[in-house]
């Protein structure tokens, strides 16, 4: 690892690289965020987000080790960094048996120590000396951008903020569901007060209310905020420049003689960010998108323009020259005059076959790349032996309760059920989907499943037993050769083809959601259970689920607290309460 770290109170990232065997993530990638300036990271599952967020954090070694099976990064560049810069990963660092309120002072250790220093500080002033002045002023900035005198009362808004202050500090993590493991993380990394911050996916468990609190602290934060998100309102909202990370750009802003686009801008001077396939981009995020779509339309005319105008020297040279080598005897009456003019016009014919021959060579050197095809969700495929709309119901719970986690009187799904789950981090939507899928038991009520029924969930978190195996190797264990053969892996439009082979600890948490959901998909259940399934996905392949799911050939029942996914819901909805037992008679 040839990265370079300084420190600042901005954040800079110069001539950046990182690559392995078999790829290359990005390339000379650079850009600045200063103080109270807040930059979302976006692009497809893959692009690097994660990765960058990890090299920024200087925790990208570690992290590299465990998911590269083998295959070394390669990485070079600088970075200029504040001191104290922390890192939100999607990855949760808690052992199960930690308490909350040890992990909240757990967080605040660096604040103890800041105020310490302080306080020792203050003491050497006794001394009269320049020295002693300076320590005092250093502790003294350092305390105030720490906030070191307001820490319990900053963690108790916090809590309340992220909607867990409820829950005590006494709860075991392993007591708490996933989206409460989620936001205790949050709240402790916002509790520590680090001089810079640096997020990934902060809003995959956040509701309306929490979501809107942090949008609200990071636009109060006073030093520099790098966050990955596909939360477009998020972006809108938090985000004051947008870097994508888009591997194809690089193709689409070297475009000879394109016109630039509204709103993109490069934070570094030299513009390596156009020349490394990524952009800063000023905007928000609704406008980007249509920026980005007009982007790839000019750098697809172009392709097909500049391979258009090579097929027409081509041809045009190759008839000049067979014209120049035709090898036809000089004919008796042309022999007199030949040395007159004879060397003029083999002249003119060969002038004209070079200028041919270098229009054609420049071409071919300066055209622009063809547009990488987009990863397109292909929908669900055929193969799914859904009952009969009359054929009666598929599932059916009766005043069901999982002690703590779920209070439920009735429910039904039926073979065409769309049923979306909402409610607050605890209220049981996980604990419902994972009861539905027979993973979990009840302590009291029943729950009657149809004879031969076939229902698979979509969990939050995908782990997958075998890092090594590839995603192709796993799809075939999965679904048997003949089926995986039947419905190609590559068919589905979820993992490129250069992932396939790859081992599948290597690749993204988005990219291992994608696989997880072709893994279900590829072999269409009866109940289709889909928990938080917009949560590491690019907007693009987010959307075409979400569609694709109004045609599915059976059930469906997702929970979600994505914004978007909810405004369009056209299906029943069912929003569960913590504590509070939910009747038939709240679906609508």
């Amino acid at each position: 690892m040839a990265v370079s770290v300084t420190h600042s109170h901005h954040l800079r990232v110069n001539g950046l690289s990182v690559s392995y065997s078999d790829r290359r993530v990005f390339s000379d990638l650079g850009f600045a965020v200063a103080p109270g300036q807040r930059l979302g990271l976006i692009g497809e599952n893959g692009a690097g987000k994660s990765t960058l967020l990890r090299l920024i954090a200087g925790e990208f070694e570690r992290a590299d080790a465990a998911a590269s099976a083998g295959s070394e990064a390669t990485t070079s560049g600088r970075i200029t960094r504040p001191r104290r810069t922390a890192l939100l990963a999607q990855e949760l660092p808690f052992g199960p048996e930690e308490r909350i309120g040890e992990v909240l002072e757990a967080a605040l250790a660096e604040v103890r120590a800041i105020e310490r220093e302080l306080d020792a500080a203050a003491a050497a002033l006794a001394v009269d000396s320049d020295a002693a002045a300076v320590r005092y002023s250093a502790a003294l900035d350092a305390a105030e951008r720490a906030d070191v005198w307001s820490a319990e009362a900053r963690r108790d808004e916090l809590l309340d903020g992220l909607g867990v202050g409820a829950l005590g500090l006494d709860r075991r993590v392993d007591e708490l569901s996933g989206g409460q493991r989620s936001r205790f993380a949050l709240a402790a990394l916002l509790l520590s007060a680090p001089d810079a911050l640096l997020l990934d996916e902060p809003t995959n468990h956040l509701d309306d209310a929490a979501a809107a609190f942090l949008e609200d602290r990071l636009r109060a934060w006073r030093g520099p905020v790098v966050f990955a998100s596909h939360d477009r309102a998020f972006l809108d909202r938090a985000a004051t420049g947008l870097l994508d990370l888009d591997p194809g750009r690089a193709g689409a802003l070297a475009l000879a003689g394109a016109p630039a686009a509204p709103g993109m801008q490069d934070a570094a001077p030299d513009r390596s960010l156009a020349a490394a396939g990524g952009a800063v981009f000023g905007g928000g995020f609704s406008e980007f998108l249509r920026v980005k779509a007009e982007e790839r339309q000019r750098w697809l005319r172009q392709y097909d323009d500049e391979q258009e105008e090579l097929r027409r020297l081509r041809v045009g040279f190759a008839e000049t020259a067979r014209a120049v080598s035709h090898n036809a005897p000089i004919s008796d009456r042309n022999k007199m005059a030949f040395g007159r003019r004879g060397d003029r016009v083999e002249q003119q014919v060969s002038r004209r076959v070079r200028n041919a021959l270098l229009r054609l060579e420049t071409l071919e050197r300066e055209q622009v790349p063809k547009p990488p095809a987009p990863l397109v969700f292909a929908g669900i495929p055929s193969g799914s032996h859904a009952f009969d709309e009359e054929s009666g119901l598929l599932l059916q719970l009766s005043e069901v309760a999982v002690d703590g986690r779920l209070l439920l009187e009735t429910l039904q799904v039926a073979p065409l059920t769309r049923l979306l789950v909402t409610g607050a981090n605890g209220a049981g939507k996980s604990t419902l989907l994972n009861v539905l899928a027979g993973a979990q038991r009840v302590d009291r009520g029943t729950v009657h499943r149809r004879k031969g029924l076939r229902v698979q969930l979509l969990e939050q978190d995908v782990r997958f037993a075998d890092p090594a195996a590839s995603p192709r190797r796993l799809y075939e264990r999965t679904l048997g050769e003949r089926r995986a053969e039947q419905v190609p892996l590559g068919s589905l439009g979820l993992i490129a083809p250069r992932d396939e082979s790859r081992p599948v600890g290597a690749l993204s948490v988005g990219q291992q959601r994608r696989l997880a959901l072709a893994l279900v998909i590829a072999r269409p259940p009866h109940v289709f259970l889909l928990d938080e399934p917009t949560n590491h996905l690019s907007l693009g392949l987010a959307t075409d689920l979400e569609e694709a799911l109004g045609a599915y050939p059976g059930a469906v029942v997702i929970a979600s607290h994505d914004r978007w996914l909810r405004r369009r819901w056209a299906g029943e909805s069912l929003e569960l309460a913590a504590g509070s037992p939910v009747a038939a008679g709240a679906l609508r």
